[in-house]
C-alpha cells in the first residue's frame, strides 16, 4: 500500500469527504474543527541535532492545515523543548496532557526522554504514539499498551551489522563504543545476538555518559585493541567526535555508525565529507541529494515541502528525513481514524499496519505490525558514504531471519 501525500490529497483521503458521514466520536483535544496533539523534542542540550525532527513536525502540519487539514479538521500541534533531559521531558508531557489537553503525544524524540514519560502516559491512558526511539522496551503491548514505537529497532539494526561483518570479515576484531543507557545497550545487545557464538569477535567495549564532554579517551582505548571493525553506537555529537578521533589516531577500521547519527549536516560535514568516505550505516529512507532519486515523486514532494516550509533547514539532513517520514505516518493514522478520533482508535490504527509504504521509504521496505507486536520496521538497506551521499549496497537485510 504505497501512499504519497499528493495521492492522498487527490483522492480526498486527507480532506473531508461525504463517505465519512459517520457518527462522530471525540476524545480529549478534539472538536468539530480541531485536533490538538503534541510532543517534546531536544531543541537544546546535548542532542540538539535532533531538534530538526520537531521542526519538521510543526511545519508539516502547517502544510496540511494550509491544504484544508485532516478530514476537515485543522491540527493544532505543540512541540516543546525537553533539552534531551528526562525530568524536563516528563514536565513537558504533564503540560501537554494536563494543561494543553492533547489527544495524544506523538513523535517524541529520544530513548532517555521517552523512557521518562512512558509510565506516566500509560498510566493516564494517553497515546504515546509513533515515538522516535528504537529501544526494545518500547515494544511491549502487554505492559505498556499505549506506547507505540516507530523508529526502527536498535537491536534489529545492530544484528544486521553483525550479519554483514560475519560475511565480509569473518576474522574481524570488533571494538564497540556505546552510550551508557538503553539506547546504547540495545545496540550492543543486538550486535551480540547477531554474532551468536561468534560474539568473542568483540575484543573491546567502551561506554560514555551524555554528560561527558568528549569520547576521546574511549576511542584511544578502543584503537589500542587492534580492532579491525568499529561499531560507533552513539548520538550525533559523540559520533562526530569518535569519527574525528579515530582519524587523528590513524585508526582505519571498517566503521559502522548508528542510523540516528548518520546525518550529513550534524555529523559528517563537521568531520569532513572527504574524511567520512567508507563509513557504513543502516538506511531506511531515500537520501536527498542522491541522483538516483532526482525524479522520484516522493523526493520531489519532499524538496518542495522543505523549500516552502523550512527554507532555512538543510534538506539533506537524514534526521529531518526521519522526522518527515514519522509525521507522514502520524497524518496517516489521524486520517485513518476518520471521525472516531478517540485515544483507543488511534492506538488501533497505529498497530494494524499492513505493508504500508510511505513516499520516502526505500523500495522494498514496508511497514507492518499488529496488536501483539508493535514494531513496524522489519528490514533495512546497508549504505556506504561515498563522499557525497549514502549509497545503498547489497540486498535488503532482514535481521530477524
Amino acid at each position: 500500500m504505497r501512499l504519497g501525500v499528493a495521492a492522498l490529497l487527490a483522492s480526498g483521503l486527507l480532506l473531508a469527504t461525504g463517505s465519512q458521514a459517520q457518527d462522530k466520536k471525540h476524545g480529549p483535544g478534539v472538536t468539530d474543527t480541531e485536533i490538538v496533539i503534541g510532543q517534546s523534542a531536544p531543541f537544546s542540550g546535548p542532542a540538539s541535532a535532533f531538534g530538526i525532527y520537531g521542526r519538521v513536525y510543526v511545519s508539516y502540519f502547517q502544510m496540511l492545515n494550509d491544504q484544508g487539514g485532516i478530514n476537515g479538521r485543522k491540527v493544532r500541534f505543540h512541540s516543546l523543548d525537553n533539552g534531551f533531559s528526562p525530568p524536563k521531558a516528563l514536565e513537558q508531557s504533564r503540560k501537554l496532557v494536563e494543561e494543553i489537553g492533547v489527544l495524544a503525544e506523538v513523535g517524541t524524540v529520544g530513548t532517555p526522554t521517552n523512557s521518562a514519560i512512558q509510565r506516566y502516559l500509560n498510566g493516564k491512558q494517553v497515546p504515546h504514539l509513533l515515538i522516535s526511539a528504537g529501544g526494545s522496551k518500547f515494544n511491549d503491548p502487554k505492559a505498556n499498551p499505549w506506547t507505540v514505537p516507530f523508529y526502527p529497532s536498535f537491536e534489529m539494526e545492530a544484528a544486521g551489522y553483525a550479519k554483514h561483518v560475519l560475511k565480509a570479515q569473518p576474522d574481524a576484531k570488533i571494538a564497540v563504543l556505546y552510550q551508557n543507557d538503553d539506547y546504547g545497550k540495545d545496540f550492543v545487545k543486538g550486535l551480540k545476538k547477531g554474532l551468536g557464538d561468534k560474539a568473542k569477535m568483540i575484543v573491546a567495549e567502551a561506554s560514555y555518559e551524555l554528560t561527558d564532554p568528549t569520547v576521546d579517551s574511549q576511542v584511544i582505548s578502543l584503537a589500542a585493541s587492534g580492532a579491525t571493525v568499529f561499531m560507533n553506537f552513539t548520538t550525533p555529537k559523540f559520533a562526530a567526535q569518535a569519527i574525528r578521533k579515530a582519524l587523528d589516531l590513524n585508526w582505519k577500521p571498517l566503521q559502522f555508525v548508528a542510523s540516528p547519527s548518520n546525518s550529513l549536516p550534524a555529523v559528517l560535514v563537521p568531520v569532513g565529507l572527504d574524511k567520512s568516505v567508507g563509513l557504513l550505516s543502516a538506511q531506511f529512507f531515500k537520501q536527498p541529494g542522491d541522483p538516483a532519486w532526482d525524479k522520484d515523486q516522493g523526493m520531489v514532494d519532499y524538496f518542495a515541502f522543505m523549500k516552502k516550509y523550512m527554507p532555512n533547514e538543510p534538506p539533506t539532513d537524514s534526521i529531518g528525513v526521519s522526522g518527515y517520514v514519522n509525521v507522514q505516518m502520524a497524518a496517516w493514522v489521524l486520517q485513518r481514524s476518520g471521525q472516531e478520533l478517540t485515544r483507543e482508535n488511534l492506538i488501533k490504527q497505529a498497530t494494524s499496519l499492513k505493508e504500508v509504504s510511505l513516499p520516502m521509504l526505500l523500495p522494498g521496505i514496508t511497514l507492518s505490525n499488529s496488536s501483539q507486536d508493535y514494531a513496524a520496521y522489519q528490514n533495512f538497506r546497508l549504505a556506504r558514504f561515498d563522499g557525497k551521499t549514502w549509497v545503498p549496497i547489497g540486498d535488503i537485510i532482514n535481521a530477524k531471519d
